[in-house]
């Protein structure tokens, strides 16, 4: 029989990195290991020129009826802005825990903060996002929610005028920085560190008392923005927890999930365990067609070994929910407020 088709070449190599994998299998953990992975994952994803010119600009402030939204402009490389939405909750004592909160696929941060795409109140059933940057704010803790680039009002020129209607800019940012040898990945988790440096630099906020939430895409973001800064205290990943070889290399993914040469170094929840020994809640609904429920347990029970090896089991959360691809919350959220207090 002839071996005309890649599948098993495929396979084969995929079997060879987790070989390599495996002779570090003893030092899984260990601070030498932990440097030289997130070394890797930064060289991987590629850097940003930063801005450090650019003074954030307040664009709105709207007060409701628990808390107050505002709107800034802020920028993490020259040539480059972007809009977050902070929502500060009223009559609260003290300076306030914050939560960095990261959308996915989706319209962009205002499917978060309880707006439709036109920035006009949902008054309707949330989607899969469930307003969740709302719900977090609404427990007593500041958010901000910026902008993922390539969604919503951050869809480039180029694909609107082909498609008014594009879904989003993933595909033509991601192949044009890869030519360039950068990665969509690095260029958002270089916005989402800026926002968080924001958020940090508030008067209402109490910056010992950070942590990230991410969901799907946004999970993506928030694992290596919590890796890239050890002073957030706390992550919430939902939707995205996975093994890349139950997940992205076998149901079919946006191309932003990919990151040319992970692979070589590690697979996905290795890389999530270099939060360890911080605390981490990790949320899937048993139904997620794309990121499905027995490759998240894996994952899980991969995580819980590493957060063991480091005294910091308790430290780590897991829930199945059940559900399809979306945000619960169900424990969550609360777990992220009693978290940051």
């Amino acid at each position: 029989m002839y071996s005309w088709n890649g599948d098993s070449l495929l396979e084969q190599l995929y079997n060879e990195a987790i070989e390599q994998h495996q002779n570090h299998k003893a030092t899984v953990g260990s601070d030498e290991r932990s440097r030289m992975l997130k070394e890797a994952l930064q060289e991987l994803i590629g850097s940003v020129a930063p801005n450090a010119t650019f003074k954030p600009k307040l664009l709105e402030r709207v007060e409701l009826d628990d808390y107050i939204r505002e709107r800034i402009e802020l920028s993490a490389t020259p040539g480059l802005s972007f809009g977050a939405y902070i929502l500060l909750p009223k009559h609260a004592e003290g300076a306030l825990p914050g939560v960095l909160a990261l959308h996915g696929h989706g319209y962009g941060s205002r499917e978060i903060v309880g707006l439709l795409p036109d920035g006009s109140p949902d008054s309707g059933v949330p989607g899969i996002h469930q307003h969740f940057a709302l719900e977090l704010a609404r427990r007593g803790m500041a958010v901000i929610a910026p902008d993922v680039i390539g969604f919503g009002e951050r869809r480039l020129h180029a694909d609107l005028a082909v498609n008014p209607n594009a879904p989003s800019s993933c595909y033509r940012l991601s192949t044009e920085l890869m030519m360039l040898g950068k990665t969509l990945t690095g260029l958002r988790v270089a916005e989402s560190l800026r926002a968080y440096a924001y958020l940090a630099g508030r008067p209402e906020v109490d910056k010992e008392r950070i942590g990230v939430m991410g969901f799907s895409g946004g999970g993506l973001i928030a694992f290596i923005t919590s890796i890239l800064r050890p002073s957030i205290r706390a992550t919430v990943l939902t939707g995205f927890t996975n093994t890349f070889k139950d997940s992205i290399l076998a149901v079919h993914h946006c191309i932003d999930n990919y990151t040319p040469g992970i692979l070589r170094h590690a697979e996905l929840p290795e890389l999530i365990g270099l939060i360890a020994p911080r605390p981490l809640f990790l949320e899937s609904g048993e139904r997620d067609p794309i990121f499905p429920v027995e490759g998240f347990r894996r994952a899980a029970s991969a995580i819980h070994e590493i957060y063991e090896s480091k005294g910091a089991s308790d430290r780590l959360a897991v829930d199945v929910f059940p559900g399809v691809h979306e945000i619960s919350g169900r424990q969550a959220y609360d777990w992220l407020k009693e978290t940051l207090t």
